[in-house]
């Protein structure tokens, strides 16, 4: 009997992106990945995006699928319905991905197999482990805006890692499961922080490997005073509300990075 590989479904919020979407779907088609989905979560984009969206599943049914929600009400929020959907769908593994295109869709079949050869709840492309990088546009003011938020975030939280605000990652579905979605609190990129936490503090391990994170393809960033105000206030949220836990961590010359319960 043949195996079957595990179902891989790469999660995409999107909001007026309709110009980068197609060129994701079809670097993500193209990876050497068996059993690799994609699921579009659109906000009601005002530009389209929804449409173009609905094309790339016409085109191939059996990979790429959509979720069109009619509010608009942050990141976390659009995360956490298409990760319910691909539980729901049966899903072994789901990935966290921009549609900008500022993520490395090269990086992804090695956090997938970093995922499936190691001990590690969840992989995070990594911006700041030896061998990552960000993008040579950005200006000195806006990396260091990056370095001082993960900087916060860890004396805040104490997660031991180098990239605690990295939105690229690939979670075991058991360990979604295990984090209880529904009473996830955070919505638009503080997500990142508050799934981290609750890992961490579950005890579960989480990988860092190195990415290059490029400037974003087309469109403009979502980062608007309400998304900021929440951003730097979550990890005290956590702190002083969220479940206690321990962390520890590890780096490499190149290679994963490692978090995990002492």
């Amino acid at each position: 009997m043949a195996v079957v590989p595990p179902k891989t479904v790469v999660v995409v919020p999107t909001y007026n992106e309709r110009d980068n979407l197609p060129v994701l779907a079809a670097l993500l088609a193209d990876l050497p990945v068996p059993n690799l989905h994609l699921l579009v979560v659109d906000d009601d984009s005002p530009d389209g995006t929804g449409e173009v969206a609905d094309k790339l599943v016409a085109e191939a049914p059996d990979t790429v699928g959509v979720l069109h929600r009619r509010t608009k009400d942050g990141l976390g929020r659009a995360y956490l319905a298409g990760m319910a959907r691909a539980l729901d769908e049966g899903a072994d593994v789901v990935v966290q991905m921009d549609a900008d295109l500022s993520h490395p869709v090269s990086a992804l079949p090695v956090m997938l197999d970093t995922l499936r050869t190691e001990d590690a709840a969840v992989v995070i492309g990594s911006r700041y482990v030896a061998g990552g990088s960000t993008a040579a546009e950005w200006p000195r003011s806006r990396r260091a805006l990056s370095a001082w938020a993960n900087a916060y975030v860890n004396a805040i939280l104490r997660l031991g890692l180098k990239d605690a605000t990295a939105g690229f990652k690939a979670w075991r579905a058991e360990t979604l499961r295990a984090l209880d979605l529904d009473s996830v609190h955070s919505n638009g990129y503080s997500f990142q922080v508050e799934m981290n936490h609750r890992a961490v503090t579950r005890g579960f391990t989480l990988l860092e490997v190195p990415i290059h994170f490029e400037e974003r393809g087309r469109g403009t960033s979502k980062m608007d005073l309400r998304v900021q105000l929440e951003s730097a206030l979550t990890p005290w949220r956590l702190r002083f509300g969220g479940p206690a836990g321990r962390s520890g961590a590890g780096s490499g010359n190149g290679g994963p990075a490692r978090v995990g319960p002492r």
